[in-house]
């Protein structure tokens, strides 16, 4: 079939997608010799399509025009933004998703209809069948095989409150224990690669209800002590995949093996300190129901951001991440960043519940008003940062290539000398083979550790001359004067090295022993700090932010202050070889999303084991390799800019938020009491 493509909306160039390839790949006899036409298009102009045509006032996905001949079929009309959307709720790629669309169109054209039962499963199958082809896995079904839902008709409901208040459950009885348990394992699989959001809201809001609702006044140990089972069972369901490294490497799990129960524990009392407290301190604290939600969604703030620098800091998975399936609410973060979004959200949730307890009190509804205000605000700010950050896709940027090996942890090291030469060496070949493609880029980049062998000043870089262009690649360094540490190398076509970033957040337990004397199986030394590196290709200077493994979870991090130099992106290397197939390599893509949002920079991701991905500057993947996959994907990346989150800053934010919380608090205070 010849395919004819009219873009109406610019914003489509970027994904690169061959739509004839596409199309030929639809077995419809009938049609073989015929034409399609193919126009992209924006929300707006499919919605006017919609209304004028079907009589119905929404835009969606795809609409198919028959024209009823066998040589010229037809047009369909396909709109990016509810692509976008459905392809973030569905944890797809854009490209993966609009090939749906295609086929789903063009079999409209071929006849093919969805009316009943049985035309569905009919048509179903067949798009199964073709998007099987391309490598594209089931579209109606999730990772474990059920059927996805992807709005809001899977919530359970609003009768879940009506159904807690006839349980009759007695204040701290055993049931009451057992019920911020079960909140708090269930409030994890709001995100990746779960997405239920929804599952989150309702566990945080019934763990709210349940605070709320005592009327026994105790101290806040005594409060803690009543609601640790939630932030326990929260902690151990979030990061329980933290543990999957102790199994990755045989000799590594002989000796850590006796470990995982003490993990388990461990996960457990963190979790019970750190999400257990904003509970406690709400049991413990004694003020108006209109007041609450902002006093509440101030202490997840607080929280969050003592979780950047406590301990080394971990801040995985804000509570603003279970946004990611709604670009435009998580592209808020531009705006205030994850600390803002997480108080809107968790404000929102209480102020709900607070609206169903007392429905009938005005300074209750103007606090919910309040929190969907800052929602609607917050979606103004996200859509315009969508918008700057298509900027610059037809610039014809750098062509940048991301190789991600896939080898097995034991492939990659051993403890028997003889053989870690020799998988040095097997795997030095297997390298350079992944980075060969029909084109020679203008950058490679390799992720963290990949390189098989220790780089001491003075070394050169063989991958560079050998694939005849700049090369980044993760490799162990080691200086006289600081030891070992885990660096990111920048290397020319000559092989010379240009610069070395060494990683300064360095993962306790993994990389360093904590107070040191508990297990590691590194002792690494830490680097200086953020930087910028700048590097000439294709004629033009390339000023990226350096990021090895997880550092990019550390809110506004990565830029040093007062850099001369405007990055145009941010260059993450990393290994999830450790987590495998578990919900943390998932969730370390989204908090690679989350800080592209916040910062406004498109990052280049290097994972060793998956997933490796192109990020736009607005947080939505462009293109990515599955866990696993063996391999090389090519990209580009354009859109940097700088939002008011990078601007401001996360400490001023944070003085902000609690600033507002605080006043806001007062005031439904003072208007409750007048009333």
């Amino acid at each position: 079939m010849k395919v004819f493509v009219d873009v109406h909306d610019k914003r489509w160039k970027k994904y690169k997608i061959d739509f004839e390839k596409i199309v030929n790949e639809i077995d419809l006899p009938k049609y073989k010799n015929a034409e399609v036409s193919i126009v992209l298009v924006d929300d707006a102009e499919i919605h006017a399509l919609n209304r004028e045509y079907r009589g119905k006032d929404a835009p969606t996905n795809v609409l198919s025009f028959e024209l009823g001949d066998d040589v010229l079929m037809g047009d369909i009309y396909i709109s990016l933004d509810t692509v976008r959307r459905e392809a973030a709720q569905q944890n797809k790629t854009v490209p993966e998703h609009t090939a749906h669309m295609v086929v789903h169109g063009v079999l409209h054209l071929g006849g093919y209809d969805h009316l009943d039962d049985i035309q569905a499963k009919k048509m179903e199958s067949k798009e199964i069948k073709i998007l099987s082809k391309m490598g594209i896995k089931n579209p109606y079904l999730d990772d474990d095989g059920d059927f996805v839902c992807c709005d809001a008709s899977c919530c359970p409901g609003a009768g879940v409150f009506a159904f807690l208040d006839k349980l009759k459950i007695r204040e701290d009885s055993f049931w009451q224990y057992a019920l911020y348990a079960v909140f708090g394992a269930f409030a994890a699989f709001g995100f990746a690669p779960f997405n239920m959001w929804w599952l989150t809201i309702l566990c945080f809001m019934g763990a709210y209800w349940l605070t709320v609702r005592a009327t026994k006044k105790i101290g806040l140990w005594g409060a803690f002590l009543r609601t640790m089972p939630f932030g326990a069972m929260y902690g151990v369901s979030m990061f329980w995949w933290v543990l999957n490294s102790i199994y990755v490497v045989p000799e590594l799990t002989q000796q850590y093996a006796i470990w995982t129960v003490p993990g388990i524990v461990g996960l457990a009392l963190a979790g019970a300190i750190i999400f257990g407290v904003p509970f406690a301190i709400l049991r413990a604290m004694r003020m108006k129901s209109a007041a609450r939600p902002f006093f509440f969604a101030a202490v997840w703030v607080i929280v969050l951001w003592l979780r950047e620098w406590l301990f080394t800091g971990f801040p995985w998975n804000p509570i603003a991440n279970i946004a990611m399936p709604f670009p435009i609410l998580a592209n808020s973060m531009s705006l205030w960043g994850a600390l803002g979004l997480t108080f809107v959200i968790v404000g929102f949730m209480a102020s709900i519940v607070e609206f169903l307890r007392e429905y009938k009190n005005r300074t209750v509804i103007e606090t919910m008003i309040v929190f969907v205000v800052l929602l609607l605000v917050g979606c103004v700010a996200g859509h315009e940062n969508m918008r700057i950050a298509d900027n610059g896709a037809d610039l014809n940027p750098q062509l940048i290539r991301v190789v991600q090996p896939a080898f097995s942890q034991s492939q990659k090291a051993t403890h028997n000398r003889a053989m870690a030469i020799k998988n040095a060496e097997e795997n030095l070949g297997k390298l350079l083979f992944l980075g060969v493609g029909d084109t020679t880029p203008d950058l490679i980049v390799y992720p963290e550790t990949t390189y098989p062998c220790v780089v001491v000043d003075g070394d050169e870089m063989p991958l560079g001359v050998a694939l005849g262009t700049n090369v980044i690649v993760g490799a162990t360094t080691y200086n006289p004067s600081v030891g070992l540490q885990n660096s990111l190398i920048v290397s020319d076509e000559n092989s010379q090295i240009l610069g070395v970033y060494s990683k300064s957040h360095l993962v306790p337990f993994g990389e360093y022993r904590p107070l040191g004397i508990l297990p590691a199986p590194a002792n690494l030394a830490p680097g200086n700090g953020p930087e910028l590196i700048s590097l000439n290709i294709a004629g033009r200077d390339f000023v990226f932010a350096p990021a090895v493994c997880y550092e990019i979870i550390f809110s506004d991090s990565l830029i040093p202050n007062g850099a001369g130099l405007n990055p145009d992106a941010i260059i993450n290397i990393t290994n999830d070889n450790w987590f495998g197939k578990t919900p943390g390599t998932y969730q370390h893509l989204d908090m690679v999303r989350r800080y592209a949002i916040e910062s406004g920079l498109p990052v280049i991701r290097a994972n060793y084991s998956g997933i490796s991905a192109f990020v736009g500057a607005d947080g939505v993947i462009i293109e990515s390799m599955p866990i696993g996959a063996s391999g090389h994907i090519d990209g580009f990346v354009w859109g940097a800019h700088m939002t008011p989150y990078r601007a401001i800053g996360m400490n001023w934010w944070f003085i902000i938020i609690l600033a507002f919380a605080s006043i806001s608090s007062l005031a439904m205070c003072v208007i409750d009491k007048d009333n």
